[in-house]
Parts: C-alpha cells; structure tokens; sequence
C-alpha cells in the first residue's frame, strides 16, 4: 500500500497529512508549539489520537518516543556521530529492532527487519519538494510504519536546520 505525506510549510502551526495513493486522507500530523519538547500528535480525520510522538529534549543521541494510549510502543534513534553514513535504530515494545537504512540526503531509505524491507520511503517521483512516498510491504502494522517515516523525516530537518545555524 502507498501513502503520501504532504507537509504544509506555510501554516501557522506544522502540519502535514497521509493519505492514500488515491488522495483519501486518512491522518493528520499536529505539532504542538511553545513545548520543552518537540511533540507531534498523529491524529484521524475525526479528531481522534492515534498516536504521539515525543522527540527527547537534551540527550546524546537524537530519541524519539512512540505512544498510543499513554504507552510508550517504540523508540527510535539516531547515532550522533557515525562513520558510515546516517543509521536509525527503531526498539518495539514487543521486543522487535528495526533497522531504517539508506541515502537520507535524497530521503530514500528503507525501514528493515531481520534484513527484509517492511517500507520504503521515497521523494524521488516528487516535483513538490515537500511530499513523499511511504510504501508499505508488510501489513502487520502499517501505521506504525508510516509514524516512522515521519518520525525520521523530521529528525532529518531538524538535522539540516541545525547543521545551517552551525555554519
């Protein structure tokens, strides 16, 4: 299944939506501004909270907490220093490790367990600079898979936008 997410750039507050291949909007992207933490709420069209995301404020390694219903259900986070280009690790609740690999200066990277690919994350058929592709092979949980993708799309902006103050 392919979904897209299309980030608004030039709303008050960031947002972006996924929807289906076929333009069917199925969540909505809520960061919530003025926080210690950064803090995105991955919501229906309904209203309802699927999930939070809560990126960690003052550690080593960039973290990010997945929670649903109050519960923490991942983690994922990002090496500050690695020789050998960019790597994500994702830690599940039920004790699976995930893998997110790939050319994140293009953003095409793969989400991977034990060496299969559940997703793959891709920009390149886009001509909107601030939409992407999330194709998703396995079905064993296909929301989180796209919180994922998320969740390291915005690590990477984060990443530029510091490494551009740094200059």
């Amino acid at each position: 299944m392919r979904y897209l997410v299309r980030d608004r750039m030039l709303a008050f507050h960031e947002e972006a939506w996924i929807e289906t291949e076929h333009r069917e909007k199925l969540y909505k992207v809520n960061r919530k501004l003025l926080r210690l933490r950064t803090t995105f709420d991955f919501v229906d069209t309904q209203g309802n909270q699927i999930a939070s995301i809560v990126k960690k404020a003052f550690t080593f390694h960039h973290t990010i907490l997945i929670k649903r219903d109050g519960e923490l259900v991942g983690r994922i986070s990002k090496r500050a220093f690695s020789l050998f280009g960019d790597r994500f690790k994702v830690t599940l609740r039920d004790g699976r490790r995930l893998r997110i690999v790939g050319n994140f200066w293009d953003r095409e990277f793969d989400i991977q367990h034990e060496g299969s690919t559940l997703a793959h994350i891709s920009r390149r058929w886009f001509s909107i600079r601030d939409a992407y592709a999330v194709d998703v092979m396995s079905q064993h949980d296909e929301t989180l898979l796209v919180i994922l993708a998320v969740c390291v799309d915005h690590t990477l902006e984060d990443l530029k936008g510091e490494k551009l103050t740094n200059l």
